[in-house]
Order: C-alpha cells, then structure tokens, then sequence
C-alpha cells in the first residue's frame, strides 16, 4: 500500500463539536517566561521588578494557574523505575521531600491525598493555622510552590512555625521568599494576591525519556553543534533579551519574548536547526520527538486540570520555548480558547 505524502487532511471535523458548545468557553493565556534562575550575568533580579507584569496578569484574573514543574505523583513515580529515568534527573527536577515527611508523617502519596482531601472543603476564609497545615501538606506532597501560595497569604505574624510546619520548613519558605524562580515570583506570587489556593506542576519528564541511539556524549556534542550554527541568526534577538534582563525592565522583556515573530526565531534556531541533522543515529529528530512528547504530556496535564474547571480562565506559565506548542495544541481542545498574550500584556 502506497502511503500518501505532504501534509495528511483531517477526514473529521472536530471544530464543528465545538459550535454546538453549550457551556463556557475555557479561556487559557499562555506566558512564555524566562528562567529566573538564568537570567544573564549583570541581571541583578530582584522581586519588586516584577510588578508591571504582575499587574498585567492580575487584571486577567486567572481562576487556574499551572506551572513548569514536576508534580509530586510525577517524581514519585519516576524515583520508582531508576532503569528508566536517570537518578540525576530525579535530583534535578523533585524537590527534595524528606524534611516534610519528618515533620508531617507523611510520604509522597499519603501526602497528595491529605492535600486532596482538604482542599474539597477548603473554606473561603481559612484560618491562619490552616493555611500552615496545608502549606507544611504541600511540601511534603512535593509542590513546594503550593506551598508558597499558602505561606504568602499569611500575616507576617503567622509565618512561624506550627500546624505541620516545623522551623526547618519554616527556614525553606524564607528561602524561596527572594529566590529567582518564576514559579514562585509569578505564579505563586499572582496566586496568592488572588486568592487562590494553589498552583497545579503540569512538567512532565516522562515524555521526553527517548533512546538517544547511542552514547549520551555523541548526542549532546551533534545537538550542541547545530545550535552553534544557528546562534548567529538568534544572537540579536538574545543580546536584547539581555540587556532588558539587566536593566530590571520585566514588563518588557515579558512582552519581547512573548511576540510571535521572536517566538518563531527561538524555535527556527533551535528544533529547526535541530532537524537538519545529518548523524546516522538521526540524533536531531530524536531530540525533537523528546521535545514534542513532553509538550504533548505537559499540554495532557494541563488539560485534566481544566477538566475540573470547566469555562474557568487559566494562565500556564512556562518557558517561552514551549508556548507555540501550547498554544498549538490547547488550541485544538474542545471549548478552549488561546488568549493573546501580547494584548494581555499591553
């Protein structure tokens, strides 16, 4: 049987599913972010910077906030098959959970489920000994974020220990206070000054765990050489990346890397230089499969989240680098619709 070329056509049509949508529409805005952990040398972050951006995706009111980070399930599960996922990447990507556990009793699972059960009756106006039970529940369910969201909508006062969180926790949530990460000082941050209970870790490295076709070494210097060859077509779009990072101009730089033609360069220089690979081991196109099957866990994850909060507005941030995915595949779900990110960020 002769397969046909070019680009298959849909023989259904599953927009029509959509016009006979009798609820509201799930509204989804997409932030491409960058790593605050990585922000360029002479980038002196600091928190109050972003404030503009913070007020942009206030003004939004996002119900749903989900983040690029591994949930605890995610970790648990990944600690459990070692032959699969390199143990390095466990330490790399899950927080580690065993002060939680001693303070709380709890493992990882038993965890995840208290947080599921109390949060089906969650108040409106939990008290402050409530919000550190849950906040100390969080840790220990390994959603160290969730637990800033807590911890940030309590009275200065009432950050102490008690309720599940001992003075070793206690230290941690103050260290993640100022700490350059956007799943903190965004989404957290926005969650908390929202009212929100929580973020949802919708990363998902189970995805991306591809054969690379040989040895690790030969995988990375190919990959690594293709990009050096694109860089110089991205280097003008970087070096202003850059210099807005060191100048403390977030707003900026958000709107920037958020734009639709810098979101194509980004890609071209990397997938699109990734994919004229010629190795014999098609290296290029294995990294992009990885690439392709986390977007695709991740965008799964996203979705069971909005399952639960049907016609509800949601804001995922992540790497900018993933956006176009997402905005791609969010797209095709039923009664789901792309916000413009640069029209939120006006």
């Amino acid at each position: 049987m002769l397969l046909a070329c070019g680009v298959a056509q849909a023989q259904v049509d599953l927009d029509v599913l959509d016009r006979d949508l009798a609820g509201p529409r799930t509204q989804v805005l997409v932030l491409g972010s960058v790593h605050l952990s990585q922000l360029p040398e002479g980038a002196d972050f600091k928190p109050d910077s972003l404030q503009p951006l913070l007020e942009k995706l206030a003004a939004y009111r996002p119900d749903v906030i989900t983040i690029e980070a591994l949930s605890g399930e995610t970790c648990d599960l990944m600690k459990r098959h070692p032959t699969v996922y390199l143990p390095e990447d466990v330490d790399t990507y899950c927080p580690d959970t065993a002060k939680a556990e001693t303070a709380t009793g709890l493992d990882v699972p038993a965890a995840i489920a208290e947080v599921r059960r109390i949060l089906q009756a969650w108040p409106d106006q939990p008290s402050d000994a409530q919000r550190r039970h849950l906040a100390a529940l969080f840790l220990a369910a390994g959603d160290p974020a969730s637990a800033m969201v807590q911890w940030w909508q309590l009275p200065e006062a009432a950050r102490h220990a008690g309720d599940g969180l001992d003075e070793v926790l206690v230290q941690g949530l103050r260290a993640r206070e100022d700490r350059g990460n956007e799943n903190d000082q965004i989404a957290a941050r926005l969650a908390a000054r929202l009212g929100l209970p929580r973020v949802y870790p919708v990363d998902d490295h189970t995805g991306d765990s591809v054969d690379l076709g040989g040895t690790p070494e030969a995988y990375g210097k190919a990959i690594s050489a293709l990009w050096a060859a694109a860089a110089p077509r991205a280097k003008p779009m970087r070096d202003r990346e850059d210099a807005l990072a060191r100048q403390g101009e977030m707003l900026a730089l958000y709107r920037f890397i958020n734009a639709p033609g810098n979101l194509q360069r980004r890609v071209e220089s990397d997938f699109g230089a990734a994919l004229r690979d010629t190795s014999p081991q098609h290296f290029g196109q294995r990294y992009v499969a990885g690439w392709e099957g986390r977007n695709l866990h991740m965008v799964a994850n996203i979705r069971r989240v909005l399952g639960d909060h049907p016609g509800t507005r949601a804001l995922a941030v992540v790497g900018a680098t993933h956006k176009p995915w997402f905005d791609s595949l969010l797209g095709q779900m039923q009664g789901v619709e792309i916000v413009d990110a640069g029209r939120a960020l006006e």
